[in-house]
């Protein structure tokens, strides 16, 4: 197979505006995956306004700021048929925060502005008072422990169309004591795990990666090793405290 075939196109959604606590990374670190997982990677940003590519076969989004959030919710209205379309096809998708809170349903700011989600996630999430910051640990059944840091003052409820990424073991999760943090509804995942999330969790990075070259190309066989300074990094990031 030639690089082209085995190419992946990654869309990083929103990338000016949602890109807080370096979100970025999470496109870096799935593109060097990819990689080391025998695909060439093609990155598209897609910022208001930019036309979707023809080929998609992994979304990726991050936070920002509430402002930020107004302009990209607007835009992603437009998009709501077609983004759906792509998740009930099984593209793989990973988003973090504020797109996380706008792939729900609403997201009812503190002040009490109301930003209309595209429904993707069955989430609902309603602006606090109290600010959850931190290192985070999560326990799953599909991606083992994952760790990451939280920043976000969003209380997020999941509805029965969701399941929970994982049971938080450390950190505050999706509300105060939810006792569980993120959501995902068939192959497209929510969380507010910053950090970035991505190099400290290379499993999901080979989830998002497997799902998209089955889907593409009809089978995934993992041949990359996890590197030792990921198994350094997330050890370091664990034993830090809140």
């Amino acid at each position: 197979m030639t690089d082209i075939e085995r190419e992946l196109v990654i869309v990083s959604l929103y990338p000016r505006d949602m890109n807080i606590y370096g979100d970025r990374g999470n496109v870096l670190a799935l593109s060097r995956r990819a990689e080391a997982q025998g695909f060439t990677p093609r990155i598209v940003e897609i910022n208001p306004g930019d036309p979707l590519p023809d080929t998609i076969d992994i979304v990726i989004g991050g936070g920002g700021q509430d402002s930020g959030q107004g302009r990209v919710a607007l835009d992603l209205a437009t998009r709501a048929d077609t983004v759906r379309g792509l998740a009930d096809d099984g593209v793989p998708m990973l988003m973090i925060c504020g797109l996380y809170q706008l792939f729900g349903h609403r997201f009812v700011t503190h002040a009490g502005d109301e930003l209309t989600g595209i429904g993707v996630l069955d989430v609902e999430t309603l602006g606090g008072t109290e600010r959850m910051i931190g290192n985070i640990v999560l326990d799953t059944d599909e991606f083992g422990e994952i760790i990451g840091y939280e920043n976000h003052s969003g209380s997020t409820h999941l509805g029965p169309g969701s399941v929970p990424l994982g049971r938080v073991v450390q950190g505050a999760g999706n509300a105060p004591d939810a006792g569980a943090e993120g959501a995902r509804t068939g192959n497209v995942i929510g969380s507010y795990l910053h950090g970035s999330l991505l190099p400290k969790n290379p499993a999901i990075s080979d989830f998002l990666i497997g799902e998209a070259a089955r889907r593409r190309y009809g089978s995934f066989t993992s041949v990359a090793p996890v590197n030792e300074t990921v198994v350094r990094a997330r050890e370091s990031a664990k034993r830090r405290p809140r």
